[in-house]
């Protein structure tokens, strides 16, 4: 993983959904075909990691699930970093998906901003090894970057809801600091349930998240 300017940039990790597009035919470094392995060990990886309180997944260990080569594997992922930072990606990408649906299903700009805000709460309770493995991964995030795609699906939603929602007479700084209230809200909300110390109820979540203005109102 590496850091473009101050955005985030998990290089060399392409978005692939869980998805494979061939076909296993048995062990072997040549049972997938060309591309196949890749989307296939990302898509074990991600069940394997959902299961663990502490994410972290070997290589070897991988590629013995799959019934390929630890070679075939390093083809692919050079080295445990490589593919852990592959996965974190995949796990952000998840994420906002989550988010974009709930967002294209609100009434309206507003609505659809603060169900952005409760899914990710959602989301972290139900993957928690997930999150732990994004932000173990992810690098420092500029929420101004021009190309927000680099930072995945989830932090592009938040700059969506906050450009929906900020007027047009709002300075990029101030863009910025809504960005960083809201994202600070649900996920500090998010931490605080998972490590105990908030008991995770929906109902008090969406009260929380909405009584914040996320920073929509000009400042005088």
């Amino acid at each position: 993983m590496s850091v473009k300017g101050n955005s985030v940039n998990i290089k060399d990790s392409p978005e692939v959904s869980g998805k494979v597009s061939g076909k296993f035919s048995g062990k072997g470094s040549g049972a997938y075909h060309h591309g196949d392995l890749r989307a296939a060990a990302i898509a074990a990886g991600m069940k394997r990691i959902e299961d663990m309180a502490h994410p972290d997944l070997g290589l070897r260990a991988l590629a013995r699930e799959l019934g390929v080569s630890a070679t075939a594997l390093y083809r692919h992922f050079p080295n445990k970093d490589a593919l852990l930072d592959a996965l974190a990606l995949e796990a952000l990408n998840r994420l906002g998906i989550s988010q974009a649906t709930a967002a294209q299903a609100a009434s309206d700009v507003r609505e659809g901003f603060v169900d952005v805000g409760v899914t990710y709460v959602k989301w972290s309770v139900e993957n928690p090894a997930l999150v732990r493995l994004i932000y173990d991964r992810v690098g420092k995030v500029d929420l101004e970057a021009d190309d927000p795609s680099e930072m995945g699906e989830a932090f592009l939603q938040l700059r969506k809801g906050i450009t929906a929602l900020m007027p047009d007479t709002m300075s990029g700084e101030q863009r910025t600091i809504a960005a960083l209230h809201a994202w600070s809200l649900v996920h500090g909300l998010a931490m605080l349930i998972l490590d105990g110390q908030v008991e995770y109820d929906p109902q008090m979540v969406r009260k929380v998240v909405e009584s914040t203005e996320f920073g929509s109102k000009e400042s005088g």
